[in-house]
C-alpha cells in the first residue's frame, strides 16, 4: 500500500516503477529498491517454512532461514513471497477475524497517527511492503505475532495474503505509506475480497487514514494547497501514459495547485519530462514549484523552484520515487521561502 508520501508512496504509488502501495502506499515506495527488500529480523522463536510449502492460510511461504514446518497461519514471524494465493472463502473452515488497512503517513514514527499505531499493537499479523515493515517502530513489531513482506511488485500476493490471513481467523493489518485510499492498497483488498466470494462486513473491513504524501510535503513549503488541488501520478505502471497526459492537460489548464505523485524512475524519465512540457504550455515559467524528497528521512530535501527550472531536476537527486512535486497556479506565490496559495480571503476581508 503506497500513498508515496514524499518518501512514502501513498503509496502507494505502484511499487513496481510506481506508486502506490508510496509515494508516494500510498501511497511511491518509500526509499523502495528495484531489488526488493529484506526481511524484518523480529524477535520470537517461531520457525520458518521452506520456499513454496503451502501455509495455512493458503499462501506458499518463501522463508529466509530454516527448512522446518509451517506454523499456523504462515510460515515465521517473518516471512515473503512472490507466490500469488488463489483460495476462495470457502476453503476456509474458521470464523473470520478482522482486516484492517493501515496508513503510517511519511513513515516516521511521529508521524503515525495515534489511531494506526494502536491498530498495529492491537494486530496479530502484520503485512506489507518490505520497506514498510522496516518503518514499523520496535514497539509494534514487538507486539505482533507475524509479520509478512513482500518486495516490489508484491502488491496484489501480499494483499491476497492479507485477505486469506483474515479469513483463517487472525486479526490481521495490512499497512501502507501515507494513507490507504491514495496510490494505495484499500481499494485491492476490497476487490480482493470481493473476488473471494466474502464480504467486507464479513470481515469487519476497515481503513485507517494517515497522513497523504501531498498533505506532508506541501507542509515542508509552506501552505500550497489551501485551495482546490488535483493529485496526479506518473507511475504508468497501471494507468496508460495517454490517460496521464489527458488528465495533466485538463488540470494545468483549469488552473489547479497540483500534487505530482511518482515523478521519477530510472525506467521512466520520459514522463516526467513530458509532464514537464505540458506543464510549461499552461503554466507561467515563474510558477512557483516544491520539490520535496524523502520528507521524514535521514536524506530529506526540499527545494522552491521556478517552473522554467523543474525539468533540470531530473537529473539530479533530488526527484525519484521518494519525491512529491507541489505545483502552484497563477494565484501562488513565495514568501519568506514558503509557498503561499491564497484560499481567497483577501476578496472578503480587510487584513
Amino acid at each position: 500500500m503506497s500513498d508515496n508520501t514524499c518518501g512514502s508512496t501513498d503509496g502507494s504509488a505502484s511499487e513496481c516503477g510506481g506508486s502506490g502501495d508510496g509515494a508516494t502506499d500510498g501511497g511511491t515506495p518509500i526509499g523502495g529498491t528495484a531489488d526488493g527488500g529484506t526481511s524484518v529480523d523480529a524477535p520470537g522463536d517461531a520457525t520458518t517454512a521452506s520456499s513454496g510449502t503451502a501455509s495455512a492460510c493458503g499462501a506458499s511461504s518463501s522463508g529466509s532461514g530454516s527448512d522446518s514446518s509451517s506454523g499456523s497461519c504462515g510460515a515465521s514471524k517473518s516471512s515473503k513471497t512472490d507466490e500469488k494465493v488463489g483460495s476462495t472463502a470457502d476453503d476456509f473452515a474458521a470464523d473470520p477475524g478482522r482486516l484492517v488497512a493501515v496508513g503510517l503517513g511519511p513513515g516516521q514514527a511521529e508521524g503515525m497517527t495515534a489511531r494506526a499505531r494502536a491498530a498495529l499493537l492491537d494486530a496479530e499479523h502484520i503485512v506489507g511492503y518490505t520497506t514498510y515493515i522496516e518503518l514499523l517502530p520496535d514497539d509494534v513489531i514487538d507486539a505482533a505475532d507475524e509479520l509478512y513482506d513482500t518486495p516490489m511488485c508484491g502488491e496484489v500476493s501480499r494483499t491476497e495474503e492479507a485477505v486469506d490471513r483474515a479469513l483463517a481467523g487472525n486479526d490481521v493489518v495490512i499497512v501502507g505509506s501515507g494513507d490507504p485510499n491514495v496510490y494505495a492498497l484499500g481499494g485491492l483488498a476490497l476487490e480482493i475480497v470481493e473476488s473471494k466470494g466474502t464480504t467486507a462486513s464479513a470481515l469487519d473491513f476497515e481503513v485507517v487514514p494517515g497522513v497523504p504524501a501531498a498533505q506532508s510535503c506541501a507542509a515542508r513549503v509552506g501552505a500550497p494547497l489551501v485551495n482546490d488541488t488535483v493529485s496526479i501520478s506518473l507511475s504508468d505502471h497501471l494507468t496508460s501514459m495517454e490517460t496521464i497526459e489527458s488528465r495533466l492537460e485538463a488540470v494545468a489548464r483549469e488552473g489547479f495547485t497540483i500534487a505530482i505523485y511518482n515523478p521519477w524512475s530510472r525506467k521512466r524519465r520520459e514522463n516526467f519530462e513530458t509532464a514537464c512540457a505540458i506543464l510549461s504550455e499552461h503554466r507561467p515559467p515563474d510558477t512557483p514549484v516544491g520539490v520535496v524528497h524523502g520528507a521524514g528521512r535521514d536524506d530529506e530535501a526540499v527545494e522552491i523552484v521556478e517552473l522554467r527550472e523543474l525539468e533540470s531536476l531530473g537529473e539530479t537527486d533530488l526527484i525519484d520515487m521518494t519525491t512529491t512535486i507541489l505545483v502552484g497556479n497563477e494565484e501562488t506565490y513565495v514568501w519568506d521561502d514558503r509557498m503561499v496559495t491564497p484560499r481567497g480571503y483577501e476578496s472578503k476581508y480587510d487584513y
